[in-house]
């Protein structure tokens, strides 16, 4: 129970005497002897003792019409729609009737009044103490004073269409009548002198539900709430006020006073009490206000728990609500109006007072805008931190959160006593994700001064749907705090893959973890963080970290934690270029060999650079290797790599150069076509048989090797008959010529069949070259006849338009326009007469670089370097055209032949 002396008062309301705005502004003047008045739909309604209706509209226009013949006791007026209700007399005695009044239609000048009948069903002679309808036109109840209800179902404005019955009987006189709407469910309270009811109307057989059986109320005096308020049914008795649902009673409030008016509007209950300075009176006929009564006017805002309005007022019929202002009508024929102080002037009513939760309450009722909500919580924020109640001003900042500019809090509270209240208001600031960088760092440097290592990780370890904030912030600011681990966290947990591995490497020196969380990683990221931390991995943890690498570089698959392992499906190959992670291995020699061996051995098309760095592996090994077993092994391991055909061969032949691997060295030699190098490189080994071995194995592709090895014996002074019998004869005057008798008559003999098969073809080439001679010389003096009869190309006969050649080649002229290059030429002769022309222009390019090179050799200073130069470019390569007489041959050829055939004469006698 609620005292309502504690609640503090307000003067919410305006009061203004109604003035008539036709009369030079005297008091406006109600109708004499009111008995009953209502309002709705824009009117006020009123009844008289004459049987008079009264409609007032909003510009204080009156309009009447006789409704009946002595008086009107009853008006209802519905809200909904245009439909009056009314119970007065037409006739002496007590017979109430009930009539229906439609407002929006007219009959006679007045409205059309759509049903008449008698408010009492039987006999039995009975006043009409309250009357109320529903707004769906179906449901009317009339009270009466011998404590019967009657209900009319059906349509309340045809007699037609509804029925009437006794809903309720008792012994004490009916004062209020409500009906409640809740969904489908229809309800009418039902309120006496001494209890309170409730009928279901929507169940067939109307089940009551007593409320309450100690206590009732006056006349007037219940009412019900706005369906926001639950529609409870109030009965405001003499000691309290007291609010029911449909099945029990609600609270009360100790509102004390002879009650005799009870209204409710919009979340104001109105209440009028007898003054309590005159004799009480009591019983049903007492709360008729008699003439010359003072009455306190009250208006009560129950939910905020104050008194918005009181005043006294002389004998008071009754007070309505209409056009958002409350009218109290007097008896005197006097009209006041109420009205309601806008929300803003009643706040700062408030805040003069300091009355803030008071603000904020009615701010709530009065549906204010979230903006004036929050500048009421700024108020009374910056009231309690002037206060010094600093922790309550932090919790209605907080709730100005997304409308006050967060610096406006956060430098009241930048004070190292009141960190805490500022961790409070940062972290709700990032819980509404409007936080940003600078926010997310002050927070977290609050939780380091505060040490608060709960907080922290309750912050960083929270959901994203709870708290929203710059990651990477956070994980700075941990990070330079101290907080590795927390950073380490909130890294993995937000994927930030780089910092995870800087915090794991740099400050904790986790090595074995960075590794298993980069081969976790997706292949691109995983790539990427191994070329970035792969040298500091493979310094730390070798063998781990070439593990990861082979698996990077051949079938890369993420390995997840062993609970994910049996969901995880295999996702597409990806394959990093093992080329790339070679200089990681920098100073990791073994691990390197392994891993190269490796890809070669999964992945044998590997780029070259593998092969290359595995060859210098191999032959440092095999340079270094001590052992002779074990030394061949390698020997043969490194000469496996140089067949693979997979090194680049100028690296190749370097590395065996600088590790003097002889075998690797003659081997991309001879595949390299090099045969000077190979018998150059047995002769600065002093190999006098591997000399001879290479002229006989390479002479025929390289005529040179003899000339070249017939002078390297000539010039050793060491014997040398082991090797060759005879030597240059201008450089031995010891040999005779029967040492090579054999074989000057079988070269003799050779040379003569050559000179004939020579002979012969020129002989054959002159004819041609004289035929081809006599046609063209025939051809520019004699006219060509064409006689082809079908088309060269296609094969058909031939028609006109055709084409001719002077080579006897006839087409269509379609056929050559769709197959011809050029309009001079013939298509069948195009390709032969393309090739001499080529090999003619080849000669003469060849020509023209010899004569430059000559030019270039006599200018220059440094003729080596020319002719280096030159022989890169082909200028010695021997050239050999048909056309050469047969007793052209080139003497120093025929020579270098002869030193050739004599090495071998010599070697075979020997």
């Amino acid at each position: 129970m609620a005292a309502f002396l504690q609640w503090r008062r307000f003067v919410f309301f305006d009061k203004e005497t109604v003035k008539d705005p036709g009369d030079n502004g005297k008091n406006f003047a109600l109708p004499v002897g009111i008995s009953a008045c209502d309002s709705g739909r824009g009117h006020i309604v009123l009844g008289d003792m004459e049987g008079q209706i009264w409609l007032m509209t909003r510009s204080l226009q009156l309009s009447s019409f006789q409704a009946y013949k002595l008086r009107v006791t009853h008006i209802y007026q519905l809200k909904q729609h245009s439909i009056l209700v009314s119970v007065g007399q037409d006739e002496h005695g007590i017979n109430p009737l009930v009539k229906v009044w439609n407002l929006d239609k007219r009959e006679s000048g007045s409205p059309l009044c759509t049903r008449i009948f008698p408010a009492i069903p039987g006999n039995k002679p009975t006043e009409v103490s309250c009357l109320s309808v529903h707004e769906n036109l179906n449901f009317m109840a009339i009270g009466f004073t011998d404590g019967s209800v009657v209900l009319t179902k059906g349509d309340i404005t045809r007699d037609r269409h509804s029925k009437t019955l006794t809903l309720h009987e008792g012994t004490s006189p009916v004062t209020g009548l409500s009906f409640r709407q809740m969904g489908k469910v229809t309800q009418l309270f039902v309120a006496t002198l001494e209890k309170v009811h409730c009928y279901t109307l929507s169940i067939k057989e109307y089940p009551r539900f007593d409320l309450d059986d100690t206590h009732g109320c006056a006349l007037r005096c219940s009412s019900i709430t706005d369906p926001s308020q639950d529609s409870q049914f109030i009965v405001a008795g003499d000691e309290c006020v007291y609010l029911y649902q449909p099945d029990e009673r609600g609270p009360c409030f100790a509102f004390d006073g002879n009650k005799l008016l009870a209204h409710w509007h919009r979340g104001y209950l109105l209440l009028l009490i007898r003054d309590t300075k005159l004799p009480n009176k009591s019983g049903f006929a007492s709360r008729e206000s008699s003439p010359s009564e003072k009455q306190q006017l009250t208006i009560y805002d129950l939910d905020n728990k104050f008194i918005a309005y009181s005043a006294s007022f002389d004998d008071i019929v009754d007070v309505l609500a209409e056009w958002g202002s409350f009218y109290i009508l007097t008896r005197d024929g006097k009209m006041f109006v109420l009205q309601e102080k806008d929300t803003q002037t009643k706040l700062e009513m408030l805040f003069k007072k300091n009355l803030f939760v008071m603000a904020i309450n009615l701010a709530k009722s009065q549906h204010l805008d979230s903006d004036g909500l929050s500048e009421i919580f700024r108020q009374y924020g910056d009231h309690l931190y002037l206060k010094g109640d600093h922790d309550g001003a932090i919790q209605q900042y907080i709730r100005t959160i997304g409308k006050l500019e967060p610096s406006y809090v956060i430098r009241k509270f930048l004070d190292a006593q009141r960190i805490h209240n500022l961790t409070a208001y940062l972290q709700a600031l990032h819980r509404q994700s409007l936080a940003n960088a600078d926010h997310t760092t002050l927070l977290l440097n609050c939780y380091t001064k505060l040490k608060d290592s709960a907080k922290l990780e309750e912050f960083i370890k929270s959901s994203e749907s709870e708290v929203h904030f710059d990651v990477e912030i956070a994980i700075k600011v941990l990070r330079q705090a101290g907080y590795h681990s927390h950073a380490v966290f909130l890294a993995e947990k937000h994927m930030h893959h780089e910092w995870y591995l800087k915090i794991q490497l740099e400050d904790l020196k986790n090595y074995q973890e960075a590794l298993r969380y980069i081969g976790r990683l997706p292949f691109e990221q995983a790539e990427s963080n191994m070329k970035r931390y792969g040298k500091t991995l493979m310094h730390h943890v070798p063998d781990g970290t070439t593990l990861l690498l082979k698996g990077l570089c051949t079938d890369y698959q993420p390995n997840p934690d062993a609970t994910d392992r049996d969901s995880l499906d295999k996702g597409p190959t990806n394959k990093a270029n093992s080329e790339e992670f070679i200089q990681i291995f920098a100073n990791n020699p073994r691990e390197l060999k392994a891993f190269l061996e490796h890809m070669i051995e999964v992945e044998p098309f590997s780029s070259q650079g593998v092969y290359d760095t595995l060859l210098e592996l191999r032959l440092q090994d095999w340079a270094h290797e001590q052992n002779p077993e074990r030394k061949k092994v390698l020997q043969g391991a490194a000469l496996s790599l140089l067949r693979s055909d997979n090194t680049v061969f100028d690296k190749a032949l370097v590395l065996c150069q600088m590790h003097n691997f002889k075998e690797g060295v003659l081997y991309l030699y001879e595949k390299g076509k090099l045969y000077q190098q190979i018998m150059h490189y047995h002769m600065q080994n002093e190999e006098y048989g591997k000399v001879v071995e290479a002229c006989k194995r390479y002479g025929d592709q390289e005529v040179c090797l003899w000339e070249q090895a017939l002078g390297y014996f000539a010039r050793k002074e060491e014997d040398c008959k082991a090797y060759i019998m005879v030597q240059t004869l201008a450089h031995n005057s010891t040999a005779t010529l029967s040492v090579i008798k054999d074989y000057l008559i079988n070269k003799l003999e050779r040379e003569s069949q050559q000179i004939e098969d020579d002979e012969r073809k020129i002989s054959q080439y002159r004819e041609e070259t004289a035929h081809l001679r006599s046609e063209i010389q025939e051809l520019r003096s004699s006219a060509k006849i064409f006689q082809k009869t079908k088309c060269n190309m296609c094969n058909s006969p031939l028609e006109l338009p055709s084409v001719h050649f002077l080579c006897s080649h006839s087409f269509h002229q379609h056929c050559f326009e769709s197959y011809a290059e050029s309009e001079a030429e013939c298509p069948t002769c195009t390709p032969e007469n393309r090739k001499v022309m080529d090999m003619l222009r080849a000669q003469d390019q060849k020509r023209d670089l010899h004569d430059h090179f000559t030019r270039q050799l006599r200018c220059s200073n440094d003729g080596f370097s020319v002719v280096a130069d030159y022989f890169g470019r082909g200028v010695f390569n021997k050239l050999t055209l048909v056309t050469d007489p047969p007793g052209s041959k080139n003497v120093g050829n025929l020579e270098v032949d002869l030193q050739r055939d004599l090495l071998i004469q010599t070697k075979r006698n020997s």
